[in-house]
């Protein structure tokens, strides 16, 4: 919305900067994390009223949980509105990439709204039916995949037909054409990311920091897919307009900043399915419009364990009978343990941050 002030810029040189996505991205993040501090009190006065006892604590659960009854949940609001209000100031909303990305935040907030809305008023920790919210969320992510494939083809710029391949990390040069098949694999990537972070969520800041992470990892690539120059020197493919996802991830950390200002152990606030599917969806949208579906199973690799325990849980339980953690997700098999929650969330962050790092790393190993 902002960037419309370049027009200024000669006649007052200050506002040139308004062309630069560095000082967009920075500005994004400020503005959410103010966004989120400003506004996040009322937000949680108004919620812990409305929803009277809060997020309902699985009875199987650790038994630390219970002492959190009545914590409301829906904290994803405050991140949304520091994300949206902020991307809607400070990123160009004619970008196709900025469009889809917002799309897929907020239809997947709004599913996890939903879903927060069902567990909270039924006091169960059975929220919405469990086909219709894939069914959906395949919907939201298909339209999105759809549109941002498209805008690579229809780029001109060579080696366009990328939009509808996989590029793989390590190898420079190879990819693997989909063709429109690619809009169920791209579905998938930002489902299965939206899920994956849906499901990390169950600690008092497990998901929000390496959400944070992964958004600063993903704003690097971002910037660096976006930019001719520097995607040539770095052997990655160049995909023209991604660079400005970067000012959406400048927000996405601003508001993860300022939310767990309150989500810091003993949380005022959980972020909720509101949040987490949210939060996941925007990651998995930047991953397929960057052309790193692959490497955001490694930066996001702590989501991914997440997930596969999970899985693994359940279908060990199928087929004997046995499970072969204490408990599902991960994170509370190792409460089960002994682990404080404390240890388990900090031991988790450093897992991470090695991932992360590992991630980048992709970028120049070609």
């Amino acid at each position: 919305m902002l960037l419309w002030l370049v027009e200024l810029a000669d006649e007052l040189q200050v506002f040139n900067l308004f062309r630069y996505i560095t000082f967009r991205t920075g500005a994004a993040l400020f503005t959410s994390a103010t966004i989120v501090f400003l506004f996040g009190p009322a937000i949680i006065a108004s919620l812990r009223v409305r929803q009277g006892k809060g997020q309902p604590i699985r009875a199987d659960g650790p038994q630390t949980h219970f002492k959190k009854a009545g914590t409301p949940t829906m904290g994803g609001i405050m991140i949304l509105a520091g994300i949206v209000g902020s991307s809607l100031l400070w990123a160009d909303l004619s970008n196709i990439y900025v469009v889809a990305t917002l799309l897929v935040t907020l239809g997947f907030g709004a599913i996890g709204f939903y879903d927060d809305y069902l567990k909270v008023t039924k006091q169960t920790d059975k929220g919405f039916s469990g086909k219709a919210r894939l069914g959906l969320e395949f919907v939201i992510a298909g339209i999105a995949t759809y549109f941002m494939m498209r805008a690579a083809v229809s780029s001109g710029v060579a080696g366009s037909e990328l939009g509808t391949s996989i590029a793989f990390p390590f190898v420079k040069g190879f990819v693997l054409d989909l063709g429109i098949f690619f809009v169920l694999f791209g579905g998938f990537v930002i489902v299965g990311a939206g899920n994956a972070v849906n499901l990390t969520d169950g600690l008092d800041g497990l998901a929000t920091v390496p959400v944070m992470i992964s958004a600063a990892s993903f704003g690097i690539i971002a910037y660096l897919a976006g930019n001719a120059v520097f995607a040539n020197y770095l052997q990655i493919h160049f995909v023209p307009g991604t660079g400005e996802l970067a000012v959406i991830l400048g927000a996405v950390i601003g508001a993860g900043l300022g939310f767990l200002w309150f989500n810091a152990p003993p949380a005022a606030i959980f972020m909720g399915d509101t949040g987490s599917l949210a939060l996941g969806g925007l990651i998995g949208t930047v991953a397929v419009a960057t052309k790193h579906e692959v490497v955001m199973a490694i930066i996001g690799g702590l989501f991914v364990i997440e997930t596969l325990s999970v899985i693994i849980q359940v279908g060990s339980f199928k087929l004997t009978g046995k499970r072969v953690f204490l408990m599902a997700p991960i994170h509370h098999h190792f409460e089960k343990k002994g682990w404080t929650e404390s240890q388990v969330v900090i031991r988790f962050w450093i897992i991470a941050v090695i991932l992360a790092l590992v991630g980048l790393s992709t970028l120049k190993l070609r």
